[in-house]
């Protein structure tokens, strides 16, 4: 197995690239939403369970019959906040955020097979307001996977993180305070997403 994780800007791109992942025949059980639920909260009809603090009600709804999307929880992650996620990576995330693993969601990536730089970014662009997908897949059709989460602009891992390191970024904080954009920057991040 292979896996195989995007970050987006919105999360209208990442949807959407969720939405082609299961029509092209992936199995939800393989796929993971993790967005910021303060740039989602309005697109992903999750209902806020008094402050985040609900992470286990995500488990209950990970394997949802309707797909991935259908099972989207409120759950915390330390250094991220409180986002709206579901699949397998939501899961584990949310077992080392209440301290039975240590890692968080750099380390349920880097365990993935995610290169540690690159996990570094992608938890860091969500606590900036993105979302991430990860998909696992059988290592033939790994290709056709990236292809398809492709073709909804995921960021440059590389790219966004010389961007980050710019603003004095150095890697991916766990103990940072969870990032909550300004009503301004949440309008200009609307007005970019696809509808």
């Amino acid at each position: 197995m292979k896996t195989i994780s995007r970050a987006y800007d919105s999360y209208a791109q990442a949807r959407a690239a969720v939405e082609a992942v299961e029509k092209a025949g992936i199995p939800s059980a393989d796929v993971s939403i993790v967005a910021n639920k303060y740039v989602s909260a309005e697109y992903a009809d999750v209902d806020d369970v008094n402050g985040a603090a609900a992470g286990a009600g995500i488990g209950g709804a990970l394997g949802a019959g309707a797909g991935l999307l259908a099972g989207l929880g409120l759950l915390a992650i330390p250094g991220l906040g409180p986002v709206v996620a579901a699949g397998w990576l939501a899961s584990a995330a949310a077992v080392a955020a209440g301290g039975a693993v240590a890692g968080g969601i750099v380390g349920a990536l880097v365990d993935a097979g995610t290169d540690r730089e690159h996990a570094d970014v992608y938890a860091e662009s969500v606590r900036r307001g993105g979302t991430l997908v990860t998909v696992r897949v059988p290592d033939q059709d790994a290709a056709r996977a990236e292809a398809l989460l492709d073709q909804y602009r995921p960021i440059d891992p590389v790219e966004r993180g010389a961007e980050y390191r710019k603003g004095g970024w150095k890697t991916f904080d766990p103990k940072a305070p969870p990032y909550r954009p300004s009503d301004a920057e949440i309008g200009r991040l609307r007005s970019n997403w696809p509808r």
